[in-house]
């Protein structure tokens, strides 16, 4: 609409409620120590609400809560057009809060209030609708056996689900955990990062009002400690986690130190990006590498942090990439003209800022790297831009904020091996004109998505996502993601 404009965003932050509560079971609940901690704003760095502090109690009522209501089948029992129903409608509310929803993710995280109305928000959306499509549409199998049996192999519900989601994209994440695993008959306890927590503690009560029954789906607002009671727990058959690689490594010890229970982990990247000298539109490559890096500020787990780009192409290349940047400008993360928001926390840019300043040591910088303020108080960063030798530490950590690293190489061989150099596996893109050297490239990079020509396109659910390596395992979206929260159970009836 042409009246959703500055003003109109700013309007609506002022009228906002906003609910810091746990929901367990149905309800809203304080902490029971009654401890909370601050919802601050990146925008302008004010706190915006307070927020229950979840800790063992607020575990043990969620896995009771769960577990109670996956026995008595509520929602693992119900007729699978029937869940099909309710999760359609779960979707249709989130749409029909669109705005409400795109405005706390805003506040919350800094992202443009651009990208939560037209990403974010229809994202997570879609994702609830597809896998509820998805309910009554996948079956079993009846496999080959003797004359004398029937085989029958099916997938059942796996019980008690955690989902531990990041703040990059909070409710997009947790939407591509929660889906299936309700779809899929779960129970799920939802622990969002405490940066943003605000779309999550809304959704719960949207899947309340949606017909999913008390107790089957959760959420726990709290510090990172709630992810280890989680973790730890006895009574929860899965967790299922998107973060740094080593919190991820944590949570698959704390599993195996209690139930072994199933762990599926995303984790980091640090995506290469090839461009070859053939490459058919070197403009749109540019606009591609700098969205690449600077879209959501560069806190994507995606983000395609190294761009390889030939040596006879390299000076043409840079400056139309420089260029490029120049589009992206810190603004205000509620003016829908904004690119580029705000840095998550204070915690987040002072990171960013540390490898900013080994970047100044090491290597070479083009563009960028100081910190801005065009909203007082606020955290933001221009876009920064160095040019670096593969064994730079730029290079080669994962930096999740708005930070390139150009390398330069000489042949095919050794850009593919440039990029497989590294402990993940996440993404890579290539961009040429020859087919076969598309094929050849895509086969040989160790990642889990592989983009010719393009970068972070295909967002529908068909795709499966996840990494190879230190990326993580297991696949969030498409009917794959479905396998992560069901157990196989072969069935054997003997006829005769």
């Amino acid at each position: 609409m042409t009246d959703k404009n500055f003003d109109y965003w700013q309007g609506r932050a002022a009228d906002l409620r906003i609910e810091g509560r746990a929901f367990i079971d149905g309800v809203y609940v304080d902490a029971a120590d009654g401890g909370t901690f601050d919802c601050v704003s990146p925008i302008d760095g004010r706190t915006i609400a307070r927020i229950a502090d979840s800790g063992e109690a607020e575990v043990e009522a969620a896995v009771a809560a769960a577990r109670r209501s996956f026995e008595a089948g509520v929602w693992a029992n119900l007729n699978p057009r029937q869940r099909k129903k309710t999760m359609l409608k779960f979707g249709a509310l989130i749409r029909q809060h669109a705005d409400e929803l795109s405005l706390l993710e805003t506040l919350d995280a800094g992202k443009p209030i651009g990208d939560t109305t037209t990403v974010d928000i229809p994202g997570a959306a879609y994702c609830v609708e597809w896998f509820g499509e998805a309910i009554d549409k996948i079956g079993g199998e009846v496999a080959p056996a003797d004359h004398h049996l029937v085989g029958l192999v099916t997938r059942e519900a796996i019980g008690v689900v955690a989902a531990v989601v990041p703040w990059n994209f909070p409710i997009l994440m947790a939407a591509w955990k929660f889906a299936p695993a309700l779809a899929a008959g779960n129970s799920v306890i939802l622990k969002p990062s405490e940066k943003s927590p605000l779309t999550a503690i809304r959704v719960a009560q949207l899947a309340l009002e949606a017909g999913i029954p008390a107790g089957v789906f959760n959420v726990l607002p709290g510090a990172g400690n709630v992810g280890r009671l989680l973790a730890q727990h006895m009574d929860i058959d899965c967790i299922a986690f998107t973060g740094s690689t080593a919190v991820g490594k944590l949570i698959m010890q704390y599993a195996g130190q209690s139930n072994l229970k199933r762990t599926w982990l995303e984790l980091g990247g640090k995506s290469p990006n090839i461009v070859l000298p053939d490459c058919p539109d070197l403009d749109r490559a540019a606009a591609s590498a700098a969205g690449a890096i600077f879209y959501n500020m560069g806190e994507m787990c995606t983000a395609g942090s190294r761009l390889l780009v030939h040596r006879d192409i390299k000076d043409d290349f840079i400056a139309r990439v420089l260029e490029q940047a120049k589009k992206w400008v810190p603004g205000h993360p509620l003016d829908p003209a904004t690119g580029m928001g705000a840095i998550v926390d204070q915690i987040q840019l002072e990171r960013v800022l540390g490898y900013v300043e080994a970047g100044r040591a090491e290597s070479t910088l083009l563009c960028g790297g100081d910190r801005v303020e065009p909203i007082a108080g606020g955290y933001y960063l221009q876009p920064t831009i160095f040019e670096v030798k593969p064994t730079d530490r730029v290079a080669r950590e994962e930096i999740f904020g708005p930070v390139l690293s150009v390398i330069v190489f000489d042949t095919i061989d050794e850009a593919v091996q440039i990029a497989n150099d590294s402990d993940y596996g996440l993404a890579a893109a290539v961009w040429t004109g020859n087919l076969t050297t598309a094929h050849d490239v895509a086969r040989k990079l160790r990642a889990g998505t592989v983009w010719v020509n393009c970068y972070d396109e295909g967002g529908d659910m068909n795709f499966p996502f996840g990494g190879f390596k230190q990326s993580g395992n297991g696949r969030d979206k498409s009917l794959h993601a479905l396998e992560k929260y069901t157990e196989l159970k072969s069935t054997l009836v003997r006829l005769r």
